[in-house]
């Protein structure tokens, strides 16, 4: 599906539904490296999980995800193990967005650059390949979805 402001939506659970998961969860981030990394989606769940399992508990920390074996609700990508396994696939992090500098880079093919990258969004992950969003929904907001940053397969 194309919409007017060039983005181009493909459905793709990452594998999800072949690993013998259901229902709705919040495993974006999981979906997108596997989409992203090109690997099997239970692999990369039992990784953030195990990282999510032996994460340390923080002031802030969401209670649902710390200590818990887990990768179904939410992984805190900010954490050193988070980047660390990123780096391990080949992906670089690049920030589009600072404090005040307003919103520079929208969730669109055009904006985005060619490759395979992961895209951060406000409360969500989502795979970009060549300019075409795959995920599980159009979260592209026409076009107008604020990029806050993305991981880069190098």
């Amino acid at each position: 599906m194309i919409n007017s402001n060039s983005s181009i939506f493909k459905y793709d659970d990452g594998g999800r539904s072949d690993a013998g998961r259901k229902g709705d969860t919040g495993d974006c981030v999981c979906r997108a490296i596997a989409i992203a990394a090109g690997l099997p989606y239970k692999e990369v769940y039992d990784r953030l999980a195990q990282g999510n399992a032996t994460e340390r508990k923080s002031k802030r920390g969401r209670k649902a995800r710390v200590g818990r074996k887990t990768a179904s609700h939410g992984i805190a990508v900010k954490r050193k193990w988070f980047q660390d396994y990123m780096a391990e696939l080949g992906f670089v992090w690049t920030a589009t967005m600072r404090i005040g500098s307003g919103c520079r880079v929208h969730l669109r093919g055009d904006e985005l650059p060619k490759g395979r990258i992961i895209a951060r969004v406000s409360k969500h992950y989502a795979a970009v390949i060549d300019g075409v969003l795959h995920d599980t929904y159009d979260c592209s907001r026409e076009g107008t979805r604020c990029v806050y940053g993305y991981w880069e397969m190098v």
